[in-house]
Parts: C-alpha cells; structure tokens; sequence
C-alpha cells in the first residue's frame, strides 16, 4: 500500500488527468458538432474522454488500493493516448492538405493540433496515477516515486497549452489585456517545474506558479463566457455563439495540468526527504 504523501500524489495527478479529460470532452463535443461529425472518427474523443473523466475522477476520490492495475485501468488509459495520437495525425493531415500548409491561417482556423495532444496527456497522466495509487513504482521504464519524470512531462503540458493559447489570443489581437495571462503565467509554471524536474528541488516560485496557474484555468472560463455573451444575441442566441466560441471548456486544462504539477512536487519533496 503506498505511503500518505504518494497516495495524495496519486489523487492529484488523478484529478488533474480528470480535468483534462473532461476539457476535451467538452471542448471537443463543441468542436465536432461544429464539424457535423463529418467523419465518423470524431464521436472516438469524445467516448475516451468521457471515459478517462470518470474513471479518473474515481481514482482521484477514493485510496488506491495496492497491487498492479488492472487490465480495464490499462486499457482506458491506452484508449486515451491512442484515440488523442490518431486524433493529432489527423488534425496535422487536415493543415497539410488545404493551401498553404503549414501555414499561420491554417494554424488559425482549421483542426487544433492542442486538442487531441491534450487527451494524450489526459491518458499518460491518468496511467501515472493508477500506477502511484497501486504502489508500483515505474510506469514501463518512467520512474514515478521521485516526481522528476512526471514534473518534467506535465511542464511539457503546460509549455504546449501556453502555445496553442498564444496562437489563438494571437488571433484575437490581444484586444483584451486579460487575454496575456495565459502566456505569462502559465510559462512560468513549466518554467519552475521543469527545474524542479532537473534539479530535484521545489522553491516557492514553483508552487506560487502552479497555484496561479490552477486559479487562472478556472478565471479563463468565466472570461470565455463573457465573450461569448458580448456575441451578437449574446446567450440569448447561445446554439449559435457558442459554436462561434471563444471556447469556455478549453482554459480548465490549465487547471488540470497544475494541480498534476502539484502532485509531481509532492512526491519531489517526499523523495528528497527520503
């Protein structure tokens, strides 16, 4: 049976994958409604998603119990990475084939590569909980009770989010100031995670970062929804401004990410404690 700070570890990061997973479900539900499900692989997503949002958010609310994880946990979680690796194969396929490519106009208005890399993350960070919460030490050849390997993959998950909100705030020409939070904070979170990764050592900065991350996931909605009510009809024509966004399930992955990050910093600090 893993120890008290490993099992607070593994809830955190297991609410965290939940969060994820269930931004992507929201967000994507949007997205692909927007797109008349015009292929059949985009309800795929949304039935992992959705999965990974309750089997995760189980993990998260109760004390894991010990032993290796069971083939129905693996299988979730596989499905998760599985479904958002096609699902980022398709999204580059659908840049490369309209005129221009790899092109900023394409990055702006067609599929977002950030999406169906969210629900990898999702996947990875839930197989990381299971493996914590069970008390088995390594997921394949990742080491987990030191915090590092996991602090430095979700610093990645920041970094990525951070992007993809710095190419769409780009699009809305920063016309709000509040509009810059999300490329400042959130970089300084993986910033002072990913030295925690290197280092093995949590400061002040870290934590501070991560916490204003995790508030700034939640207060990026609320400034979604108000965008989307400053629409023409406002929520009064919500079937339509929604689809039109900006996308209020989208700021809550930062949430999800930091509060993981949380828990990375918590086995770090455990670990260097011996």
């Amino acid at each position: 049976m893993p120890g008290g700070d490993t099992q607070h570890a593994a809830q955190l990061i297991a609410g965290g994958a939940a969060l994820v997973a269930g931004s992507v479900l929201s967000d994507s539900s949007v997205e692909h409604y927007r797109g008349s499900f015009a292929n059949t692989a985009m309800v795929l997503p949304l039935g992992a998603s959705a999965i990974s949002l309750v089997h995760d958010g189980a993990l998260a609310a109760r004390i894991g119990a010990s032993g290796a994880p069971s083939p129905w946990s693996i299988g979730i979680h596989a499905a998760s990475m599985g479904v958002g690796t096609a699902g980022l194969g398709f999204h580059i396929y659908n840049i490369v084939k309209q005129p221009g490519g790899f092109s900023l106009g394409n990055f702006f208005y067609q599929a977002p590569v950030g999406a169906p890399a969210a629900l990898i993350v999702a996947g990875a960070l839930g197989a990381a909980s299971q493996a914590l919460g069970s008390g088995v030490a390594t997921l394949g050849p990742v080491p987990l009770l030191s915090g590092r390997a996991l602090a430095g993959f979700t610093a990645l998950g920041l970094a990525g989010t951070a992007g993809e909100a710095a190419l769409l705030h780009f699009r809305g020409a920063y016309h709000n100031p509040a509009m810059w939070l999300p490329v400042a904070i959130p970089p300084v979170a993986a910033l002072a995670l990913a030295r925690a990764a290197l280092t093995g050592r949590v400061t002040w900065i870290t934590t501070a970062s991560l916490a204003a991350t995790a508030a700034l996931g939640l207060l990026g909605s609320a400034f979604h929804a108000y965008g989307v009510s400053r629409n023409m009809g406002g929520w009064k024509n919500w079937r339509q401004n929604l689809l039109a966004g900006p996308p209020i399930p989208a700021p809550p992955s930062f949430t999800g990410l930091a509060i993981a990050g949380l828990g990375a910093l918590l086995l770090i600090r455990r670990f260097a404690r011996g």
